[in-house]
């Protein structure tokens, strides 16, 4: 039988803030939602990317000659940028790795290779794996063989979702989670789909199925400073989740501009200024708010 396979994005070891322990993120590639503020763009679809990180360049035009498509050294000007297939043969010719995929494909007994090294960490932490994204359901039957193979292997798993899923459709795949983790952009129907090119009516749809599943689940907000990070709309995301979830809790994640590199790499426009970090205050004040509806305020760090 021929092994499924699918699309990632570079795994991340020795994370802490993503569950329990220490874990290992899968990042699978492609997503519903396109975020105005996302840090993760290259997750877009599951297309591979070519960065060109232009500060380590040394022009030495390896990459220009070896390129099937003429593509230049600068892979970020438009030009050259448009003509570039994603081949990667840049990348391997790049004596300063100037040149990087973004996108892999991977079989799942690759990624079993990939954890097993990983084992010990989770056994004397508590930790384990996390899926993320992109978007990890939508490569759902990808999904559910890791998630089967893993869980037949005690391994503690967690999933990072957008909530925009088909809930029936991984249903048996979020049934052997250990923990889930969903977001809540924004309470407004008109402003998320705004910010992010879609409703929120199915994943709130969404999270109050997982009530069913008996299944701890965080509820992470984004908090981003004059996008959602008002008062009024996260006591209004405190007050669905005390109705909807279990022992409710919510993560206020502060707005962060990580991946800002990403967008210079990849020839992209950078997410707008605008967007902004709250400051250590208003983040209590929330934390109070969300406190005051009866929900427990966590921290994954």
């Amino acid at each position: 039988m021929k092994p499924i396979s699918g699309y990632f994005m570079e795994p991340q070891n020795f994370s802490v803030n993503d569950g329990n322990g220490i874990r290992t993120i899968i990042f699978f590639a492609g997503c519903p939602l396109r975020c105005h503020w996302c840090s993760n763009p290259e997750g877009y679809t599951d297309e591979n990317k070519v960065a060109h990180y232009e500060k380590t360049c040394i022009a030495c035009g390896r990459c220009a000659q070896g390129c099937p498509n003429g593509v230049g050294i600068d892979l970020n000007n438009s030009g050259e940028r448009s003509r570039c297939k994603s081949c990667g043969r840049c990348v391997k010719a790049c004596p300063t790795k100037s040149r990087k995929n973004l996108i892999y494909r991977y079989t799942s007994e690759d990624m079993l290779k990939i954890i097993e090294k990983q084992r010990i960490f989770y056994r004397y932490s508590g930790g384990g794996v996390t899926f993320s994204g992109g978007e990890a359901t939508l490569q759902k039957d990808m999904l559910r063989d890791l998630v089967y193979k893993f869980y037949d292997q005690a391994v503690d798993l967690a999933i990072e979702t957008s909530g925009y899923f088909d809930f029936d459709d991984v249903k048996d795949i979020l049934e052997k989670l250990n923990l889930i983790f969903v977001d809540i952009k924004h309470m407004e129907d008109h402003k998320h789909r705004f910010y992010t090119g879609v409703g929120n009516e199915k994943i709130l749809e969404n999270i109050s199925r997982l009530k069913t599943l008996k299944i701890p689940v965080v509820v992470r907000i984004p908090v981003i400073e004059g996008v959602n990070s008002d008062i009024d709309n996260i006591r209004k995301t405190a007050e669905f989740v005390k109705r909807n979830v279990d022992a409710p809790k919510i993560e206020l994640l502060s707005y962060h501009s990580f991946g800002d590199s990403k967008y210079e790499a990849l020839g992209l426009r950078k997410p707008s200024r605008q967007f902004k970090r709250p400051s250590p205050e208003h983040i209590r004040e929330l934390c109070k708010a969300v406190k005051n509806e009866g929900v427990e305020v966590v921290r994954y760090k």
